[in-house]
């Protein structure tokens, strides 16, 4: 009896990963989450941080932005906040949120989304590699920058006493028209400058203290966890803010420059600014707000770093009941 020579069919098995009850037309990422669920999860993240935490950054601007146009003496955190609580009441420590709120959101969407896929990209099989988390870091910021320092530089422009500016719309409105587009990423340069190291210093130590204090108690509660993740982004952020506020200020200077009586540079040299500030204050001048700087970022990380993972949680949570 006759064969037939042609080869049978047989049914190619696919791998592990393609045997999954999630639709394979939406993937999820890694961690079990899709692209979107971390650009919300980061969004809601940055929103609550830097929203809970903005007089304290009132502060600092207020500190960094004094005597740009003549050497004085410092002023410390009690004194800024004595001096905008009797001149402008409890008010002035806001003044400029509308444009924080417009520009966190989309800003850390942008940051964590970057993050997460970057570190997914790099790990290749290794997790817990801290140089991957600092190079995530640095192109999470790097992208989230260009989205977030036109806001920051109205923010700044508004935080500043007696600021010229009604509001987020005729600030916006008056820089472009007797500055130019360009005014508004006159720090681009200096932020990233800033915000790289800030950031590479600040997941590389973030993770390692979250993965040293999981080590500790492996079987942790959820509100274990979160104390985990509060603790790890407050040292992360503590340390990262101390490290790069020389950086900071120059960055101030730019953002607040011709308002308010601040100095008006050439050229947006980061060398320029910084030998404008020495040779008028100083070295001590390049740490003018260092505290509030701190003090914003310790707390700011925790809350920031607890309201992701929670986030991020809820989501996975969510992810698994359709599953």
């Amino acid at each position: 009896m006759a064969t037939d020579a042609s080869p049978q069919y047989r049914p190619v098995p696919l791998p592990p990963e393609f045997h999954s009850d999630i639709s394979p037309s939406h993937p999820p990422t890694h961690d079990g989450l899709h692209f979107w669920q971390f650009m919300i999860a980061g969004s809601i993240a940055g929103t609550v941080e830097h929203m809970a935490m903005f007089p304290v950054d009132t502060l600092k601007t207020r500190m960094q932005a004094i005597g740009a146009s003549c050497s004085v003496q410092p002023i410390g955190v009690r004194q800024a906040l004595g001096s905008i609580l009797k001149l402008e009441g409890p008010s002035g420590l806001y003044r400029g949120i509308a444009a924080m709120g417009l520009g966190a959101g989309p800003a850390h969407a942008v940051y964590f989304s970057v993050y997460e896929l970057s570190k997914q990209s790099l790990s290749r099989g290794d997790p817990n590699n801290s140089m991957v988390h600092a190079a995530s870091g640095v192109v999470a910021t790097v992208t989230s920058d260009a989205v977030f320092t036109p806001m920051d530089m109205v923010k700044q422009r508004l935080q500043l006493k007696s600021s010229p500016y009604k509001g987020v719309a005729d600030c916006v409105r008056r820089v472009l028209m007797e500055e130019g587009i360009g005014a508004f990423y006159a720090s681009y340069r200096t932020t990233v400058v800033m915000n790289a190291p800030f950031t590479a210093v600040h997941f590389a130590t973030y993770e390692a203290a979250k993965r040293g204090l999981m080590e500790v108690s492996p079987d942790s509660t959820d509100d274990e966890r979160l104390v985990v993740h509060a603790t790890a982004g407050a040292a992360a952020g503590a340390l990262a803010a101390a490290v790069t506020t020389p950086l900071d200020v120059v960055k101030t200077q730019l953002q607040c420059q011709g308002v308010c009586g601040c100095d008006r540079f050439s050229s947006s040299s980061i060398g320029n600014v910084i030998r404008t500030i020495v040779k008028k204050d100083g070295y001590r001048g390049l740490m003018r707000g260092w505290i509030p700087r701190m003090l914003f970022h310790a707390p700011a990380a925790a809350i920031c770093w607890s309201t992701y993972e929670a986030s991020k949680t809820f989501f996975q949570e969510l992810n698994s009941s359709y599953n």
